[in-house]
């Protein structure tokens, strides 16, 4: 009877623990998820009572201040692993604030030690990964790693290479984050096809946000883990692809200002090798309308080796899209930057090196004409690369084949170098070149050499024409009375 009437009196609740209180002071963000498992029972160090937890929770939940250290995995059954699995990413999800160094420190190295346990852990690749420790690890690396970067986060850019890289003080927890989702997405016991399900486009769209970093770290591990992506589901190839392809739209003809473009080309680099012969119409569209207009941006030096080697990549495929490429590089030739002028010499004897005849022959009347502009600029630096293609075997082969085209179009530079260049030593370059078309034909060159005498007199008597012209009229000016606001010549 008195167990009876006991048994209907009310019980006194239980207090919740201080951690409720704790967390909002210790993790950065104010809606970051509490620990999994809160409410279960205390752990007394056993692996029964680890056994006796529900699948959500095998670590203990009480705690006082910050985090517990959660327990090994050595001591949990490997039918209870892929749970603590999940626990210990639940708990991963907590972020701090690392800008204050002495703000929770024993907290963030719990979360490191924690971190370093699930990354050998994955590494090991001894369990097959349920659905529920895909989601858990998707909503970890999302909490951790989707952040928006603050405004002016770029001083320039990343227009200079000189440009000090910025370095996020929340690496130490950042890299490990990254490496175990590299570590994930590679790892034999991940079944793609339950994986695609979380590692979806909205995922994908924010892993690109993030190429945008100023942390050269940060892209490098983005670089090999989107990579790794693109290589497991293949069923997000043709997203990943558009989403890349916007990127450089918007970098090309908004902003002109992203920090991640040199890597987003190195993985176009080796997507590029991956194509299939003949090359697909989508693909000749991209090097037209992205690599081509990339050539524009006057921070192009940041990540000129990545999209050189993506356009040669096209042309070793396809040898007919090289005179399309020449033809986008004549049209976004620097009137003004001398070493973009450079930089696009240096890729055009690449191009050269591996262009056939009959491309070559479409493009050589523009192509020359710019050369010889180059020829006679006044930056020493670009005459003398310009001059330096003759350097190359190939390129001397073509232009010796069609000689009768290109002499005409090159002999003025080369002359007026020779008599005004202030540069000595693009001068005894200009008189190499000189020697060897005339070597290679002696009839052609005395004939251009003429030609342009004659086209020489013809500009200097006109030249002495207006001179006489304007002096007349300055003469006649001059005698005309001064009327009212008539203007006049002052001399």
């Amino acid at each position: 009877m008195l167990r009876q009437i006991l048994s209907k009196l009310p019980r006194k609740s239980l207090k919740p623990d201080s951690d409720e209180s704790t967390w909002g002071d210790s993790a950065r963000s104010a809606d970051s998820p509490r620990v999994a498992g809160k409410s279960q029972r205390p752990h007394g160090g056993s692996s029964t009572a680890a056994k006796r937890a529900s699948s959500s929770a095998v670590f203990p939940a009480s705690m006082v201040s910050g985090f517990e250290p959660l327990v090994p995995f050595k001591d949990v059954a490997n039918a209870e692993k892929m749970n603590l699995f999940v626990s210990k990413l639940s708990l991963c999800c907590v972020t701090f604030d690392f800008c204050d160094p002495s703000k929770s420190v024993a907290d963030k190295d719990v979360k490191r030690k924690t971190l370093v346990e699930l990354v050998d852990f994955v590494a090991c690749g001894t369990v097959r990964f349920s659905e529920p420790a895909i989601l858990a690890l998707c909503r970890m690396c999302a909490f951790n790693l989707f952040r928006v970067f603050p405004p002016n986060y770029r001083t320039g850019g990343g227009e200079n290479d000189d440009d000090e890289p910025m370095f996020d003080p929340a690496w130490p927890h950042l890299q490990l984050v990254y490496e175990l989702l590299l570590k994930f997405i590679s790892s034999s016991c991940l079944d793609a096809k339950v994986a695609k399900k979380y590692i979806d486009h909205s995922f994908i769209a924010r892993l690109l946000g993030l190429f945008d970093s100023e942390d050269p770290r940060e892209r490098d591990c983005l670089k090999a883990i989107l990579h790794r992506i693109y290589g497991k589901f293949m069923v997000h190839r043709p997203y990943i692809r558009k989403s890349i392809n916007n990127i450089f739209y918007r970098f090309v003809f908004e902003t002109e200002k992203h920090s991640g473009i040199g890597e987003l080309l190195e993985i176009f680099g080796s997507v590029i090798t991956g194509f299939a012969l003949p090359l697909k119409e989508e693909h000749k569209i991209f090097m037209w309308r992205v690599l081509v207009p990339l050539h524009k941006p006057k921070s192009i030096g940041v990540y000129f080796q990545q999209l050189s080697y993506c356009v040669m990549q096209f042309i070793e495929k396809e040898p007919k899209l090289a005179s399309i490429v020449i033809r986008g590089l004549l049209k976004y030739w620097p009137a003004t930057n001398s070493q973009k002028e450079v930089i696009f010499l240096g890729e055009l004897e690449e191009i050269l090196e591996v262009i056939n005849m009959v491309e070559f022959q479409r493009i050589m009347v523009p192509l020359f004409w710019r050369i010889g502009c180059c020829i006679n600029s006044l930056h020493f630096q670009v005459a003398e690369r310009a001059l330096f293609l003759w350097n190359n075997d190939h390129i001397v082969n073509l232009i010796a084949h069609n000689r009768q085209v290109i002499l005409s179009i090159i002999f003025p530079a080369l002359d007026r170098n020779v008599q005004s260049h202030w540069n000595p030593a693009v001068v005894n370059l200009t008189h190499n070149i000189r020697k060897m078309f005339l070597e290679m034909d002696e009839k052609l060159f005395i004939s251009c050499h003429n030609h342009f005498k004659e086209e020489e007199a013809i500009l200097t008597s006109a030249a002495e024409k207006r001179k006489e012209a304007w002096e007349q009229l300055e003469h006649a000016a001059s005698l005309r009375p001064v009327i009212g606001n008539t203007a006049v010549l002052v001399s």
